[in-house]
């Protein structure tokens, strides 16, 4: 009967993959670097709001405790660090490839993305329904990806991205107040860099 369970919570991300063509949220993100020989772990919290727009569109707008916009347009993935009034803009093609932005935006189903991931069930827990995603090629910064799903009556929600990369490091991504498919404004995955600011393309 476990395994069935188990099983389902693959199916679900399938089904959120399919259904979700756009989706809003809140999010709150926690980022834990590795803790030092005699040190407690640091963490650092942020929050903001969330937009994607399948295929590979999306937006986070972080608020607290600074200002920064991280907009995919489609071609450019483009960071906006207010207090350095300075933009970063990056071919999408070079850096998606096997981020999480990837498994929520970049395809339209799940067996798209298995060139890039593996997927397994994971046994569900505080109520979720838990996918270990793990890139396919070692090579890259993310080492694995745990996918939280809550099953509601109008489909799967996205709840919690737990992300582990190559140097240790934890980025926690908890959502609230999902929305599934919105109509979200074109213009909500349009960047232009501010008048001034310093814009780098490594």
């Amino acid at each position: 009967m476990a395994l069935t369970v188990q099983a389902d919570s693959v199916d679900l991300l399938a089904q959120f993959m399919k259904q979700a063509r756009s989706g809003r949220a809140d999010f709150t993100q926690v980022v834990t670097s590795p803790s030092r020989p005699g040190q407690t772990p640091r963490a650092k919290t942020s929050s903001g709001r969330f937009e994607f727009q399948r295929p590979g569109k999306f937006r986070f707008d972080y608020r607290k405790p600074f200002v920064q916009t991280l907009v995919a347009d489609g071609q450019t993935l483009w960071l906006h660090d207010v207090d350095l009034n300075q933009v970063t803009a990056r071919a999408q093609s070079q850096v998606l490839g096997s981020t999480p932005a990837a498994l929520l935006t970049a395809a339209s189903d799940l067996q798209a993305l298995k060139a890039d991931f593996k997927f397994s069930a994971e046994p569900d827990q505080g109520g979720l329904h838990w996918v270990r995603a793990t890139p396919q090629s070692p090579d890259g910064q993310i080492r694995a990806v745990m996918v939280g799903l809550r099953a509601t009556a109008s489909g799967p929600e996205l709840a919690v991205l737990d992300v582990q990369d190559s140097l240790g490091q934890r980025s926690l991504l908890t959502f609230t107040g999902f929305e599934l498919n919105p109509a979200l404004s074109a213009s909500t995955f349009v960047f232009k860099a501010p008048a001034g600011a310093d814009v780098i393309r490594p």
